[in-house]
């Protein structure tokens, strides 16, 4: 008789734990590369782009858009702030890195990933990671149960077909694939005839892992940043020519169509209702500065902002704010729209608070919780602003409407300038950065610094990351 009950007790506990564990909602961020404020439709974009986007207009109409979503201006600067939910210069990742030496989140970091994990949550990355490339840093020993994607940037894709690259001595990009607890594996060549491919299977393996992991009633967390915008602009060869209107309109409806086949998924799979889909991008679209002119095919396509200034690379509102829709039926009310502040690193905390993971303890977080405000219990973010970083440097601060420039830098690859004075813009007034209004508006950096005076000092108490420091890393005390 102790033994049956015993084992009905255990029993018992095991469905308890099940159903606690189907009960946490299920999470997919699709994070785009490049992926300018001005592409989609429910941004204004969509058919003036080139093609139609109705599965993102319609995603971004069952959930909450938010048009002024913040990210920071490089790649992996953006990737670290959602990864840690910590400005990138904590990390040591606030500039993309350009040699061959080691770089990337260190051990010592706690990356969503690993909240995700520690919560119950099975983790799956599909797409670029560029957080690190050598032992030790790759997605899958930084919380990612498995991995398939590339470990830097689509650029490299072009290198094998460039004159001179065989006999430089650098290594070839590979596609990679890897789970937790041992080495990832170099799956293929990345190269030109693999770029236009690479995005499908990376969308029919995120299919794959919240089918099996809906299954077995495991909650799930799928990280998609696609490849997608990056150069060189490759449509999968299903979308080639389909637009009519040349390689982006075809491009926007790839990305388009797979976020729609994600969405179908979830949909077939029963879990719509308790899923929390984000999607949004890593920073503003590529462009040349106005007045340049682009002498080959390939790099004569410029991403869209919308109706705000330059690209990323710069601190203009063109490379910070991206497109922002996050749905979750059981708790979401549909079709509100909100310009409060919001930047990527308050995504760790909130989806932490939403899911029932833990934010570390010892260390800087500068993510806001913003559960509150996701659900539409406040009105108010809860965010004024945020220091604004060009790489190392704070190149100015955004509060409430208002931005103020210590340096400005007219594009990616444009004039660097520095000022003895800041230059301040009001952005409803100017959404293009252009009037300095800095004078009688004197009160604005009065208002506004106190952010970045708090910043600086919390720099000094809890000093960042080297760049490159190397495993095992443990901060100074």
């Amino acid at each position: 008789m102790r033994l049956c009950r015993m084992m009905f007790f255990m029993f018992a506990l095991v469905l308890a734990q099940t159903a606690w564990a189907q009960d946490k909602p299920n999470v997919l961020l699709v994070f785009l590369d490049n992926f300018g404020w001005g592409e989609p439709g429910f941004n204004g974009g969509g058919i003036i782009r080139g093609a139609a986007t109705p599965k993102l207009d319609q995603l971004a109409a069952e959930g909450l858009r938010l048009t002024n979503f913040n990210v920071e201006v490089q790649c992996t600067p953006s990737r670290s702030a959602i990864m840690t939910g910590r400005y990138a210069v904590r990390s040591g990742n606030s500039t993309v890195p350009m040699g061959e030496g080691v770089y990337g989140l260190v051990q010592w970091e706690v990356t969503m990933a690993e909240m995700f994990a520690n919560a119950g949550y099975a983790t799956g990355m599909y797409g670029k990671w560029h957080l690190g490339r050598t032992e030790g840093r790759f997605p899958t020993d930084q919380g990612f149960d498995e991995w398939y994607g590339i470990p830097n940037s689509t650029d490299e894709s072009v290198y094998s077909s460039v004159q001179g690259f065989a006999e430089s001595g650098v290594a070839e990009t590979y596609v990679m694939q890897g789970h937790k607890g041992s080495p990832p594996k170099k799956v293929r060549p990345y190269r030109l005839d693999y770029r236009p491919q690479i995005d499908r299977d990376l969308t029919d393996k995120a299919v794959d892992f919240m089918q099996r992991q809906a299954g077995a009633g495991k909650p799930f967390f799928v990280y998609l940043p696609y490849t997608a915008t990056h150069f060189p602009t490759m449509p999968h060869p299903d979308f080639l020519g389909k637009s009519g209107k040349g390689p982006w309109g075809d491009l926007l409806m790839q990305i388009d169509s797979y976020v729609g086949e994600l969405l179908e998924t979830i949909d077939d799979l029963g879990i719509r209702e308790n899923t929390i889909v984000i999607f949004t991008a890593d920073n503003g679209p590529e462009a040349l500065s106005a007045g340049e002119t682009s002498m080959t095919v390939e790099t004569a396509i410029h991403g869209s902002a919308g109706p705000w200034r330059s690209t990323l690379f710069t601190g203009y509102e063109g490379a910070l704010r991206v497109p922002f829709a996050m749905r979750w039926p059981a708790k979401i009310e549909a079709g509100r729209v909100s310009d409060e502040i919001v930047h990527e690193m308050d995504l760790y905390p909130t989806l932490a608070r939403l899911v029932g993971g833990k934010v570390p303890q010892d260390r800087v977080i500068d993510g806001i919780d913003m559960t509150g405000f996701f659900l539409g219990r406040k009105e108010a973010s809860g965010r004024e602003g945020f220091v604004v970083y060009m790489g190392n440097d704070i190149f100015g601060v955004k509060w409430r409407d208002w931005k103020l420039h210590f340096k400005e830098q007219s594009g990616w690859n444009g004039v660097l300038r520095e000022y003895t004075m800041p230059r301040v813009y009001n952005l409803i007034n100017d959404p293009q950065e252009r009037d300095n209004v800095l004078f009688p508006h004197t009160w604005v950096p009065k208002a506004a610094l106190p952010q970045l005076e708090a910043h600086v000092i919390s720099l000094k108490a809890y000093p960042p990351v080297p760049t490159g420091a190397k495993d095992p890393y443990s901060p100074p005390r």
